[in-house]
């Protein structure tokens, strides 16, 4: 016998665990099973790196689907050792109904028939329980033709089809609440246009009592008229804000970032809110901020400057100080709204930014509003790369701060 020619060193190893391949190797070692042909030294290496693979389990079946050879995969998938499997018919692997509907016969008739079949679907091991399988079978014939039986490639497939399932609901679930948050807003949307076309006739009403146009007005009527004009404002803010919540909600706010003064916002919104502070008692301080430019959406952060300055006079006691101030901390500019009201409890400073929740509010207290205000801004303040903070002593004050991108180049 001649020496075996050197080794290449710059030879490959042959891949063995595709499906492919191991289908190739299922089929060679099956004939060899059943033909006797495994003398040979290629039979005897086909032999093992089928029994080696882990990851498939392959063997072979005769012309009547009994099982004829067993690998390590297949006892690993299936529980089966070789002495308690070979020998029995292969509908073994397969669930009641499959075997009720003949699917076991079926496909060892394709297989013959075409040549190969494949199939996905659940499967059994010898404890009962299931597995998602790939299975490949494979018809083996002689020189002649004839059929000596099939090989069979399975694979579990059972964490991908998990995945697949996990994939789809997720999917489905967001569909699902997509179409709950559109629903959601062309209700609130409709009902908001049904409330409000009342309430601006209320208000509308009102205002034309009050000057007289239908009559003179005693001092007392004109009190009563002047709350009806302020429940028909309270009640028109807190539909605005269910409104807008869910608009935020449904991804259908639209935002026009452009380079804004903060100056500017500050400007046009401190006279909305003076009249308030004035009624009150209470006394605004303002500092300029040195021209300091943002990127955002100017009547959004105009919103949230409200906001917070209205909650600001809401919830501090006459007598007391509100200051609006800015200065730029690295690449964002920070607007701050601080008063000398009542404080934040602790416990509740990550709280308040969600919706709903309130300050102070219990089942027997008398806060308006629908605490909705700062989940807003919060959300407001996401959608243009900035965020809205807190920090709060009970009893103390509290100084929110909304932080927006700098205008200035990087390089300033």
């Amino acid at each position: 016998m001649s020496e075996p020619a050197e080794r290449d060193a710059n030879a490959q190893p042959i891949p063995v665990h595709t499906s492919e391949h191991a289908t190739r190797e299922a089929a060679a070692f099956a004939r060899a099973q059943v033909t006797g042909q495994s003398s040979s030294e290629g039979d005897g290496l086909y032999r093992m790196l089928v029994e080696s693979v882990l990851d498939y389990a392959i063997f072979a079946l005769d012309p009547t689907g009994h099982v004829l050879s067993w690998n390590r995969g297949a006892e690993r998938f299936k529980g089966y050792t070789a002495d308690e499997i070979i020998g029995q018919y292969f509908g073994v692997f397969y669930g009641p109904e499959d075997r009720a509907n003949g699917k076991p016969e079926w496909e060892l008739e394709v297989a013959t028939a075409e040549g190969r079949v494949e199939d996905e679907g659940w499967r059994v091991r010898k404890d009962g329980s299931r597995f998602w399988a790939n299975v490949v079978i494979t018809a083996l014939r002689d020189d002649a033709g004839a059929l000596v039986g099939f090989a069979k490639v399975t694979r579990d497939l059972t964490e991908r089809r998990a995945a697949e399932d996990q994939a789809i609901a997720t999917a489905r679930r967001l569909a699902q609440s997509e179409e709950a948050n559109q629903v959601k807003a062309s209700f609130l949307a409709a009902m908001s246009h049904e409330l409000r076309t009342p309430l601006n006739a209320i208000s509308g009403y009102a205002d034309l009592l009050i000057t007289g146009i239908g009559g003179e007005v005693s001092e007392q009527q004109a009190l009563y008229l002047g709350r009806i004009k302020s429940s028909q404002q309270h009640l028109l803010a807190i539909i605005n804000d269910i409104l807008n919540f869910s608009r935020i909600e449904a991804g259908q706010i639209t935002y026009d970032i452009r380079v804004i003064s903060v100056d500017a916002v500050v400007d046009a919104v401190l006279p909305m809110i003076e009249p308030q502070a004035t009624a009150k008692g209470l006394r605004i301080e303002r500092s300029r901020c040195d021209g300091a430019d943002v990127r955002a959406d100017r009547s959004k952060v105009e919103q949230i400057l409200i906001n917070l300055l209205s909650n600001a006079v809401k919830f501090t006691p006459s007598g007391g100080t509100l200051t609006v101030s800015c200065e730029r901390r690295g690449v964002v500019v920070a607007l701050h709204v601080t008063d000398t009201g009542i404080g934040i409890p602790t416990d509740e400073l990550v709280a308040i930014f969600e919706p709903f929740v309130q300050v102070g509010r219990t089942l027997t207290s008398n806060q308006e509003g629908t605490g909705l205000g700062l989940a807003i801004s919060s959300d407001l303040a996401r959608a243009m790369k900035g965020r809205l903070v807190v920090e709060s002593v009970e009893g103390s004050g509290s100084r929110f701060t909304l932080e927006l991108p700098d205008a200035r180049p990087a390089s300033e």
